[in-house]
């Protein structure tokens, strides 16, 4: 084909423009092992430094989404919506959102990632579930959607194998944060998994990977664009992630939070995402008019969530497990909470247990943090702010020096911080 790797990063690294036909071979050439992995790192590492232009994203991401397999919804005869978080602290709204939103008569295949780092990860909160498994084949998830209208799994190793290649990569390279790759590893997985339309969920703030609006937004849209582009009706929300979501971090600790939601109950925070998200999905598969708060409160989204934790394996009314050990931190002073940085709150969950720190790392599903009190929230010196649950009690320790600092409190209560910070649609 007269193409040369070498050719390749060295167009990137003098900040030239990639051709389709450079762009089309260096993706099937690194997923066949023809690349190999120090050539794409440098590759990578010249992408971050000098970026890339609308159309090289999407000519990357349609590459990425042509080295597997592209899925076919088109005979469930129903629309179909999806929802992806660029990942936080305290981030269980998949849980309660894709059954409520299957209350509707639209489908909602929700193809899932594990937690890696500060972020949780949705396959393993369901885990956390007695006997649910997150492995379905295409035939398994097909059939789901048919009869209970939802489905949270893993993605299978046919879609968009060049991103697995590359997400692994940029993981040890320092690389993770670059915008092109950022926003075409989430959009080529998006697009050949089949969805009709896609809401997009930008964190912004501490616990996020974007920690300035600027980003996210720069982020946000260059997603929305590759959407369009592939013809996936596409909206993204920035959210804020400066504080964590709900009361809880850590997988079964989460599971127990989104099945109060789905009975009417939960946290505010956690309620007005799910319910926003889920209008916006609605909004995408053609029905504006749908209230979805409806369904939390009457039963009907709690009913697709048991149907579909049972038709995974999972026991919806099992006891979830709990932790050996925990441990209580109380409040030094008396006063309004001003500010709790989920970061500091991810990384302490992390610690004790709830996430990994290689993907192959076992995850505790019991360990995480309780919040006993947020940012508003009046709190008396002594009282409980944290609860932290292990099974390793030699957690603890490393799990406080994370939280150390990571909560101020003071004599007037702050203004309120709204969920929701921005809205872009193509």
């Amino acid at each position: 084909m007269g193409t040369d790797v070498i050719d390749v990063i060295r167009t990137k690294r003098d900040k030239g423009r990639l051709t389709r036909e450079q762009i089309d071979w260096v993706i099937a050439a690194y997923t066949d092992g023809v690349v190999a992995d120090e050539q794409m790192s440098a590759l990578a590492m010249a992408i971050l430094l000098n970026g890339m232009d609308r159309e090289e994203i999407a000519q990357w991401t349609a590459a990425m989404i042509a080295s597997g397999e592209r899925m076919d919804f088109s005979s469930l005869g129903r629309p179909t919506a999806d929802k992806h978080s660029t990942g936080g602290v305290g981030d269980k709204i998949t849980l309660p959102l894709a059954p409520l939103v299957a209350v509707f008569d639209v489908a909602v295949p929700q193809l899932s990632g594990r937690g890696l780092g500060h972020t949780g990860g949705t396959l393993d909160k369901l885990e956390a579930i007695p006997g649910w498994r997150a492995a379905l084949s295409n035939d398994e998830m097909l059939a789901q959607l048919r009869d209970v209208g939802a489905v949270i799994c893993a993605a299978g190793s046919g879609l968009a194998p060049a991103d697995k290649k590359l997400y692994a990569l940029r993981d040890i390279t320092g690389t993770v944060e670059a915008i092109p790759l950022i926003a075409s590893s989430i959009m080529s997985k998006k697009i050949a998994e089949g969805t009709d339309s896609l809401v997009l969920d930008v964190k912004v703030g501490s616990g996020a990977f974007m920690k300035s609006l600027g980003q996210a937004e720069e982020l946000a849209r260059t997603m929305v664009d590759l959407g369009a582009d592939a013809g996936v009706t596409t909206v993204a929300l920035l959210t804020n992630m400066d504080t964590p979501l709900g009361l809880t971090a850590g997988n079964a600790l989460e599971v127990r939070e989104s099945v109060e939601v789905l009975g009417g109950g939960g946290p505010a925070d956690v309620v007005e995402l799910t319910v926003t998200l889920a209008r916006e999905m609605l909004a995408a598969a053609g029905k504006p008019d749908v209230d979805p708060s409806e369904a939390l409160v009457d039963g009907r989204a709690m009913d697709v969530w048991r149907r579909m934790i049972t038709a995974q394996g999972g026991d919806p009314d099992a006891d979830l497990p709990r932790a050996r050990h925990t441990h209580t931190v109380v409040a030094e002073q008396s006063g309004f909470v001003t500010r709790m940085d989920a970061m500091a709150v991810g990384v302490a969950a992390w610690r004790l247990g709830a996430g990994r720190a290689r993907k192959e790392d076992r995850v505790q599903a019991g360990a995480g943090v309780e919040m006993h009190a947020k940012p508003g929230d009046q709190v008396t010196a002594g009282e409980p702010l944290f609860t932290l649950h292990t099974d390793t009690e030699q957690r603890f320790e490393r799990a406080l020096e994370a939280l150390a600092g990571a909560v101020d409190v003071g004599a007037l209560a702050p203004d309120p911080t709204p969920v929701v910070l921005g809205r872009i649609e193509a």
